[in-house]
């Protein structure tokens, strides 16, 4: 029995399809269906991967992929992933994934698989691999996609919980995010908003989060607004020239802790020809956030109460 506390939404995101002897979970829009939970898991990214962690799913997890090709580890993901191997540093080959022998693989578009590429839930499909899509990522296939908002992790880790057979476990966990959300949000509900702009790291064209990624949602929940809402798309690039002239007054800056990290790009920034003349570069407004922190996972409500308090300065 689920406890009458827990909000209607998990209670509801929580049913399970019936099938014959088993349960559907639903996977951009399409049905996913597991007679019996998942033995083997592979889990691309750190976002991910903390979610299975999260949910103490290390005994099933065969393998990781995609993780010290880009990103430097916390000693507290070292810690949790234990001996767990990583099959693939960056992406994976439908070879790397086939030898571990998984039930299921937990990726996403552009996390750890590409439209038309070698590896995508139909090349695995022969092998017996299911393939769990993070929704956050199904824009690239569907643009018929409600904008942005933290659901796209509580559902996510909801998804998996069920797949996995834990799912009192994720709504534990879903539930107590959603009241640190909201306590976030009413302590930011009354206090002006500042124009943000996040920028995955120094480049020609600036790359960010529109409406459909969760930065936008985290930026919103924090007090902010995202000056790149109006971008049709998750992540993806738009020119310097428009960034500087909605003149953000905050700025989240992606850390990808090799270098001196978002110090580096602040540094870009303020010898940029039209951003140095932006408020948040004259006024040195920013805030350094990691991968994990910025894409759907379990490190993200601590990075909205981060944001928060950079953003308004004298917030408990």
């Amino acid at each position: 029995m689920i406890p009458k506390l827990w909000p209607a939404a998990i209670i509801a995101a929580l049913a399970t399809s019936a099938t014959a002897g088993g349960m559907t979970v639903d996977n951009c829009g399409e049905p996913l269906t597991f007679e019996k939970a998942p033995e083997r898991l592979v889990v691309h990214d750190m976002n991910m991967t903390d979610m299975a962690f999260a949910l103490d799913l290390q005994d099933k997890i065969v393998g990781l992929t995609g993780i010290t090709g880009w990103y430097k580890t916390s000693p507290e993901f070292d810690t949790l992933r234990g001996d767990i191997p990583e099959l693939a540093p960056k992406y994976p080959t439908v070879e790397n994934l086939v030898a571990a022998q998984p039930d299921l693989f937990f990726a996403g578009w552009y996390y750890g698989m590409k439209p038309g590429g070698e590896v995508t839930p139909d090349t695995l499909a022969p092998f017996g691999i299911k393939t769990m899509i993070l929704t956050e990522s199904c824009v690239h296939l569907d643009k018929n996609r409600p904008q942005a908002s933290m659901d796209l992790l509580f559902n996510d880790v909801l998804r998996l919980g069920k797949v996995m057979q834990v799912e009192d476990k994720a709504a534990a966990l879903v539930s107590g995010w959603q009241d640190e959300l909201a306590a976030i949000e009413a302590k930011t509900a009354d206090l002006a908003k500042p124009r943000v702009f996040l920028l995955d790291g120094p480049a020609d064209a600036p790359f960010t989060a529109g409406k459909f990624a969760i930065p936008d949602a985290m930026i919103a929940a924090a007090g902010g607004e995202n000056i790149t809402h109006g971008m049709d798309t998750s992540w993806g690039r738009t020119s310097w020239e428009t960034v500087a002239a909605a003149n953000p007054e905050f700025l989240v800056l992606l850390d990808y802790q090799t270098g001196n990290g978002a110090e580096d790009t602040f540094k870009f920034l303020q010898e940029h020809p039209v951003m140095s003349q932006t408020d948040a570069v004259k006024n040195a407004r920013w805030i350094g956030l990691r991968y994990e922190e910025l894409t759907p996972g379990p490190a993200n409500i601590a990075a909205i109460s981060k944001m928060a308090k950079a953003m308004h300065p004298g917030l408990n």
